[in-house]
């Protein structure tokens, strides 16, 4: 066995001593940290930003087709059928992902839960994806200004 400075190299903790079992050390309350509110800056860029893809692709899906289904069921188009077929279907698994961004968002940024059922509800109605997509994203950003102001360059 190595020493170091005349002294026994520390060996492992073998299971049953009393160093494998050891109690865990208590919390000391002084040197905990405050809870802050999660920001932009807080949290990675690219939550928000895979979230604002994932609306503007429902929006413009679910978009497209209630014009479809208006060209199937007002209009009484040919093609329509076909077509809202596909896009419902791109829809549906696409609303999907959507919903795993905007909630994990959420989560992030400890919305509460009012907040979150109108994020996640926002792919459901068309152009509401558009709409609350710009609020979020201008509230999250307006937060992480206020946080951390940009340093003026001299």
């Amino acid at each position: 066995m190595r020493t170091t400075a005349g002294r026994p190299a520390a060996l492992p903790a073998v299971a049953g001593s009393r160093a494998a079992h050891a109690p865990p050390r208590p919390c000391d309350p002084e040197q905990d940290l405050p809870e802050r509110p999660v920001t932009l800056d807080g949290m990675k860029r690219s939550v928000l930003t895979r979230y604002r893809i994932m609306a503007y692709v429902t929006g413009v899906l679910l978009v497209a087709l209630t014009l479809g289904m208006i060209g199937k069921y007002v209009l009484d188009l040919g093609g329509a059928a076909d077509f809202t077929q596909v896009v419902s279907i791109a829809h549906g698994w696409l609303y999907v992902v959507y919903l795993i961004f905007a909630f994990d968002l959420g989560s992030k940024a400890k919305w509460p839960v009012k907040k979150q059922l109108w994020v996640l509800l926002a792919g459901t109605v068309p152009t509401a994806a558009f709409f609350v997509e710009r609020s979020i994203t201008r509230e999250l950003e307006a937060e992480a200004a206020v946080e951390d102001p940009a340093v003026a360059k001299a």
